[in-house]
């Protein structure tokens, strides 16, 4: 290949990227750095590459070519190569090489061989249906659902899911602020099935009480009425919310638990105050 047979290939790889046509940009960005491995653009061309299989969710590419491209960057430095493939080795359960990369970051990541199971605090996270619902952070790039999903989000309550790395709008709570991370793909499956039942609470209390009964046998119950409706620009913005949104009256809880448990444990919750509290209708998922 010519000097101007690389330039074409070059343009025309980045043509396709200004057009978002990962998959031609990708596979051209690829062969010319393949040719030219060591060339001073080189660690741009290998990174990029890798972006465009990220944008493809092809992770077995964006694997193989992040690899090459935080191979050629400055460790320390929060470069985003080393990112990418943290993702991408999570994804592919190469927990040594997400290791090492979340370290080249500069995160301080757990020690160990095995799946990497930490504590990173709390994030909201938007569901691949636009649901953004709160989660704990087991790594840089994985989270465990805390809320229960509507049933029309296709996610359940405990369900580990990747997310991306780069934020897409915040969510502020008592004046902290959380950056809003976007759901990649689901990493683990949760059992519990999630039901919707109607219950009246004479008062918010009786609401956190049901939900705080659900919480100590490991379950979950999410108030419909806790569930806010916003436009797709909105909620990529920065958007306030309350702790405590809870109202009384009669309302639909989803709630996240086996089918056989949950006329136990509502039976339980009435029975702790029956002036106030009552459960009615079938369960029903």
């Amino acid at each position: 290949m010519t000097r101007e047979e690389d330039r074409a290939l070059l343009k025309a790889a980045y043509e396709a990227w200004d057009a978002e046509d990962w998959a031609v940009a990708g596979e051209r960005l690829e062969r010319l750095v393949r040719r030219h491995p060591d060339h001073p653009q080189a660690p741009v061309w290998w990174y990029d590459a890798a972006l465009a299989h990220k944008f493809l969710r092809n992770w077995a590419k964006a694997y193989e070519l992040g690899r090459e491209a935080a191979a050629r960057a400055e460790r320390g430095t929060q470069d985003p190569a080393f990112w990418n493939l943290g993702i991408a080795a999570t994804i592919m359960a190469d927990w040594a090489t997400a290791r090492d990369a979340w370290q080249g970051f500069g995160l301080v990541a757990p020690d160990g061989d095995g799946e990497i199971e930490a504590d990173f605090g709390v994030t909201p996270v938007r569901l691949e249906c636009g649901e953004v619902v709160w989660a704990r952070r087991l790594c840089p790039a994985r989270a465990r659902v805390l809320n229960v999903p509507t049933p029309e989000s296709g996610r359940r309550f405990g369900e580990v899911v990747v997310h991306d790395g780069a934020p897409n709008g915040e969510r502020t709570v008592n004046g902290q602020t959380f950056p809003v991370f976007d759901e990649l793909l689901l990493f683990r499956a949760s059992d519990l099935p999630t039901s919707t039942v109607e219950v009246v609470a004479g008062t918010p209390e009786d609401v956190r009480a049901l939900a705080a009964l659900f919480d100590q046998h490991g379950y979950g119950a999410e108030p419909a009425s806790g569930v806010r409706v916003i436009c797709s620009c909105c909620s990529e913005g920065s958007v306030g919310q309350h702790t405590d949104h809870q109202v009384a009256g009669g309302q639909r809880v989803h709630v996240a638990a086996p089918a056989d448990r949950i006329a136990g444990l509502l039976d339980a919750w009435c029975a702790g105050a029956p002036q106030r509290r009552s459960w009615t209708g079938r369960v029903h998922g």
